[in-house]
């Protein structure tokens, strides 16, 4: 063998050597991310009403982003998350989805969360074949919004099924009061509870609405106050319940007070203060992990973890891997949400989607404000 030979034979086995190490190296999961960014379009309540939920579900999201990408991405691909305010309105959120579809060219919308958000979207997604996935948007209705769309949130027709039989078999509350703003999600649940607490044999003695903007809401409950409840079943977001409860208060409504999901804001019984002590919500179980609890803690500085921010880091871990899986397709991307099977959650111990991209099964469990700290009623 002349020296060539032995030159070439070298340089081959150097080259192999140097290219099994690269191959080990751009495994998915060994190293971060550092591929064309995949972008993916975040819609939620960051100011205004329901933006102290909005962001620590921004914030969920933003944990779980990073975890992604320091995993190795979606193959090799980080993910880069574009944040839009939907101001828990439909008029913002259209303008946030517009943007994100036809600006930003996202490849999947993640929200919106109020319900009104995503309600206002999802023709527009649908339309366009962007596939969607809310992290919170809860109303009925979101089930038939189309082939396209996808929630890891319960539906309202439970939470207002469960507090309905919570109402009139735990707490023994036969003759109901029902508040609620002119919203999707509160007027979604409103529908479902009444249907149901009626169906159990209760009564509502008063049923009345307000605009979501509200910050008045003596008139109504004055009429409450005269059809003499046992208990006052309230639905409202916090601009409104945070008045609401002090007016409450101010005319000596003196009966126990029950709410939906929305009231699990510690910006409502902080700004209520007195006037929020003992008031009653029910929330979506979920089983969170002290490690998340403590990655949480370390982003917002608070223990808090409101509703949905579970469901905000799942989310974005689903979402990663569908997308493995199916890559930007758009077609792809919904056949693949439709055969998740997501275990381990913080959010939920399970996840998957019904053929309406519904999340199949849902627990709830109920919560007091004791000493201005809000706790699991056991």
């Amino acid at each position: 063998m002349n020296k060539t030979t032995k030159y070439i034979i070298w340089a081959i086995i150097i080259v192999g050597i140097a290219l099994a190490i690269y191959a080990l190296s751009s495994k998915p999961g060994s190293s971060p991310a550092a591929g064309e960014p995949i972008k993916i379009g975040f819609i939620g309540p960051l100011t205004g009403d329901g933006s102290n939920i909005g962001q620590n579900s921004k914030a969920a999201t933003e944990i779980s982003v990073d975890e992604v990408n320091k995993a190795g991405g979606i193959n090799g691909r980080p993910i880069e998350m574009i944040y839009e305010d939907g101001k828990c309105n439909g008029k913002e959120a259209v303008s946030a989805v517009n943007k994100l579809i036809n600006i930003d060219k996202v490849s999947v919308i993640f929200g919106g969360a109020c319900s009104a958000e995503t309600m206002a979207i999802t023709s527009i997604t649908e339309q366009a074949k962007m596939p969607t996935l809310s992290y919170c948007s809860s109303n009925p209705a979101i089930t038939n919004a189309g082939d396209y769309i996808f929630r890891n949130i319960p539906s309202d027709s439970f939470q207002g099924s469960f507090a309905a039989d919570y109402i009139f078999n735990t707490l023994a509350k036969k003759n109901v009061a029902v508040l609620f703003g002119k919203s999707d999600w509160a007027t979604g649940i409103k529908e479902v509870f009444v249907k149901e607490f009626e169906k159990l044999g209760g009564k509502i003695v008063a049923d009345e609405g307000y605009e979501q903007t509200a910050t008045d809401l003596r008139s109504q409950l004055t009429k409450i106050k005269a059809s003499k409840p046992e208990l006052l079943y309230f639905l409202g977001y916090s601009d409104a319940s945070i008045p609401g409860l002090k007016q409450a208060a101010d005319l000596k409504l003196n009966v126990p007070m029950f709410g939906g999901d929305a009231w699990d804001d510690k910006k409502i019984y902080e700004g209520a203060g007195k006037a929020a002590e003992g008031i009653m919500y029910s929330v979506p179980f979920a089983p969170m992990s002290d490690d998340f609890k403590a990655k949480m803690n370390a982003k917002t500085g608070t223990n808090e973890v409101t509703e949905c921010s579970p469901q905000a880091y799942d989310g974005v871990k689903i979402l990663a891997q569908v997308l493995s899986k199916a890559g930007l397709d758009p077609e792809a991307i919904k056949n693949e949400l439709y055969k998740v099977d997501y275990k381990g959650g913080v959010s939920a111990n399970e996840i998957k989607f019904d053929s309406n991209g519904d999340l199949i099964g849902a627990s709830y469990i109920v919560k007091v404000v004791k000493n201005g700290v809000s706790e699991e009623v056991k």
